[in-house]
């Protein structure tokens, strides 16, 4: 069953870890790899990755990308947005700050200190959610 539009959008904002799904140019297939994201209910959402990273070049190019969040605990339930990139800009220590806090909890501190010294210059990329599938399967 699909999900309702408050639904999807709740589903979407709690700290899911992502597969991101970015063209990789011809004969290849997309690039899926696990990401953080950042999303409030009826907003953009955003990402982080390296400045020059494989991903990011990808993501210049093709304009777009799509993010799938699951789950199998209490029902199995997947959201999947696609959607066009609204803009890219160097990432500040506030973004690491709050992307880390959504999903390590009381060990952001330490972690924001080693990735800020360790993971070089990072973007934050802003998607704009277009196109949405989504399904909850119960507890089949």
């Amino acid at each position: 069953m699909a999900l309702t539009r408050a639904q999807r959008e709740q589903f979407l904002a709690e700290p899911h870890v992502a597969a991101l799904a970015v063209d990789a140019g011809e004969g290849r297939g997309p690039l899926t790899v696990p990401i953080w994201y950042q999303y409030a209910p009826g907003g953009d959402l955003w990402i982080m990755t390296g400045a020059g990273s494989r991903k990011e070049k990808l993501i210049r190019a093709a304009g777009r990308f799509s993010l799938l969040v699951d789950r199998v605990d209490p029902t199995i339930r997947y959201v999947s947005v696609e959607g066009p990139v609204l803009d890219t800009r160097p990432a500040t220590l506030e973004d690491l700050q709050e992307i880390s806090a959504r999903y390590l909890a009381e060990k952001v501190e330490g972690y924001v200190d080693f990735a800020w010294k360790n993971h070089g210059p990072q973007v934050v990329v802003r998607m704009r959610p277009e196109r949405w599938l989504t399904s909850d399967l119960g507890t089949v």
